[in-house]
This record gives C-alpha cells, structure tokens and sequence, in this order.
C-alpha cells in the first residue's frame, strides 16, 4: 500500500519553481471551482486545466493512475449510501398500482423489481395536481429515473449519475492536492500558510501554529498510510485475512488494523514533539526566515489562468443556466443534484 498522494516529488518543473503562495491560492480556487454547479461542460474544461497542470508539474502518470483507488472506494460507499437514501416510496406505487389510468403509463414488474418511467408518464406531471395523491406519487418517482427493486435494495439511475459526479469532483479535487504537496516542499508550503494567513496576526491568531498543524498534517498522510500496510503486513503473518472471506469478519479484521494505528499515531506525534522541544521549538518566539519567496512573471501568468478558471466557474454556476451549455444531457441533469 505505497501511495504517492501528499508526498514531495522533486523534478525540475514550472510548477515546482512557482512560488509556493500563489501556487497555494490558485489550488485552492480550483478546488472551490470544482464543487461548483458547472454542469458537465465545465467540469470538462476543469478536468482539461488539472490534467495539463498535472503534466506541466512532470509527475508520473501512473501517479495519477493511482489516485483512481481511493475515489473508487468513496464512490462504492457513495452508491451505497445512495440505494437507501434515494429510491421511490413504495407507498407510491401501491397508489399507482391501484389506479389504472396511471398504472398503464408506468412500467414496473415487481418480479424482477425493474421500473421504468417513460416518456408518458413524464408528459403527465403537467396535468396532476402536485398536492394530490396522484400528483405525490409522480413527483417522487420522476426525480429518481429508471430503478432496480430487489427486497431492501433500490438501485436507480438518480443514485448512480450522483455517485459519479461526487466521484468526478472528488478525483479532481486530490489531484489537485496532488499536485501541491508534489511540487511543494513542507516548509516552503508551511511558509507559504503563514504568509497568506499573515493579515490574522493582528486580532491575535498565532497564524504560525495553524501554518505547522497544517504542514504536520499534511506530511503525516503518507507516513501514516505506509504505517498501516506495514500493520496489514504484520496481521496477515499472524493469520488475519483483510481480502478474502465474510464482510463480517472483513470489519472485524478491521479492529486489528484500526487500534494498533491509532496507537501507533500517538506514540510519532510524541516522539515528534519530543525532537522539536529538543531543537528548542517554541511557538510564542520571535523568529526570522532564512528562505525569501520572488515571484516571477511565469508564476503571475500561471496563476491568473487558474483565477480566471476560478472566477469564470462562479460565473458561469450564478449566470447562465445549464441549458445554455454546449454539453447539455437534460435527461442527465433532471436527475442530478449539482
């Protein structure tokens, strides 16, 4: 289990020689820009910006490769998630199956518990009153799409187009993180954190403690994910399977990998306080820098690229309406909560 996500990766590239604050700044609008309802023709113009911005910093493809683990972990949970929270009330369709003149144009077999809603039963939300029982029964099966009914598990197309767009954002979104703390040493991000946060020294937040707890953090992540596979290693010589077997005993499993972690975490962020009283750390000193950031106007021009992206999405999501979209899927949208 070697990711390379929150690791620093030294090339000779651009966007590891951009100054670390305009670089920190530029990131972080993308990611806002990234959650932001876009629609797919901006989340198209946005993943085209992350991948040249991924190539422009010279890390390795397979990196980037790699970085599809995770998301297809949060997007089962998503999904998961989903097939209990959106599906058709069953009350619904009881109503449904009770009124011929709206049964007919709604198609469910609840032997292979597949529904579909065609167009028909689409054209008639505009004559049913939203209020009635009819009219409550239409709205709450139209939003979801076509489904899949097997006992407890509903499966429809709302639940999944949704799992795939969280996934899509969220798969920019550590790509871009990616990004950052691969051209990034963590000082010169720590430096950086302090001099964007400088304006709060004076209604008296120490802005150098959150710049260390957030440099910490981050240079903790890799570290801790090689600590738990050297556990997972060290669990499965004493028996313990984490792949094969029962979800049951999976999640038991699990506790032996959990406890000794978070153990384990305590005793390095100990011995890391330990080494920095050592070094004579304190917080509340007065201290100088020894490293000086200089913009160049290759940083200028990178970072009003990634502002305008930033600015053009807040536009484009308050402005203008999805329909006006060169991409425009509206069978999509109508199921999609951007």
């Amino acid at each position: 289990m070697r990711l390379t996500f929150g690791r620093y990766i030294p090339t000779n590239s651009i966007i590891h020689k951009m100054d670390p604050r305009f670089k920190f700044v530029m990131i972080i609008c993308l990611i806002i820009a990234v959650f932001m309802p876009i629609g797919y023709t901006g989340y198209i113009v946005l993943t085209t910006a992350v991948i040249t911005l991924f190539a422009v910093s010279k890390l390795s493809w397979r990196m980037m490769a790699k970085l599809f683990i995770p998301v297809i972990f949060i997007f089962t949970v998503i999904l998961l998630i989903n097939t209990f929270l959106m599906h058709p009330d069953p009350t619904h369709i009881d109503y449904l199956a009770k009124h011929e003149s709206l049964w007919k144009h709604f198609s469910y077999n609840p032997n292979t518990g597949v529904g579909y809603i065609g167009p028909d039963f689409k054209e008639m939300i505009n004559g049913v009153d939203p209020t009635s029982e009819a009219g409550k029964a239409i709205h709450g099966l139209i939003p979801l799409g076509n489904f899949w009914h097997w006992k407890f598990i509903w499966v429809s197309e709302k639940a999944v187009y949704s799992a795939l767009l969280m996934g899509w954002r969220i798969y920019l979104m550590i790509t871009l993180t990616t990004i950052l703390t691969g051209t990034t040493q963590p000082l010169e991000l720590t430096l950086a954190i302090e001099d964007i946060l400088w304006p709060l020294k004076w209604i008296g937040i120490p802005v150098y403690v959150f710049s260390i707890i957030i440099s910490i953090a981050l240079r903790m992540i890799p570290t801790l994910i090689d600590e738990a596979g050297r556990i997972m290693k060290a669990q499965a010589s004493r028996g313990i399977d984490f792949k094969n077997g029962k979800f049951k005993d999976k999640v038991k499993g699990l506790t032996s990998l959990i406890i000794p972690l978070l153990v384990s975490s305590f005793q390095k962020a100990e011995d890391l306080s330990y080494a920095m009283e050592a070094r004579g750390y304190d917080p509340k000193a007065k201290r100088t820098r020894f490293i000086q950031f200089h913009f160049r106007w290759a940083d200028i021009i990178i970072f009003s690229i990634g502002i305008t992206l930033f600015v053009c999405a807040i536009v484009y999501a308050n402005v203008f309406p999805l329909s006006n979209a060169f991409l425009h899927l509206p069978y999509i949208d109508q199921l999609i909560t951007y």
